[in-house]
């Protein structure tokens, strides 16, 4: 792991701060004595997006599916309001 005197780290800190999050982690020395050590979150790594999670879920059927009208009774409401709740009783 790299050692940087106190005063290069200030110096560079954004760039330190980034490069731990990549997992490069620094030491940090003050009079040539290691004082601090800046590494990566190991708790609180955000998820890698994978591409094609849904690869065999969005299966040709479902796509349709979602993409197809909706019927003409929800389009209704949708479009000229809210169903009273005491219809129907």
């Amino acid at each position: 792991m790299k050692q940087l005197n106190l005063a290069e780290a200030k110096a560079k800190l954004s760039h330190l701060v980034d490069q731990a999050a990549r997992g490069k982690g620094v030491i940090i020395a003050k009079s040539g004595i290691p004082m601090a050590k800046l590494v990566p979150l190991d708790d609180e790594k955000p998820q890698e997006f994978k591409f094609g999670t849904l690869k065999d879920v969005l299966t040709d059927d479902l796509v349709k599916a979602i993409e197809a009208p909706l019927p003409d009774d929800l389009l209704n409401v949708m479009v000229n309001g809210p169903i009273d709740p005491g219809e129907g009783k």
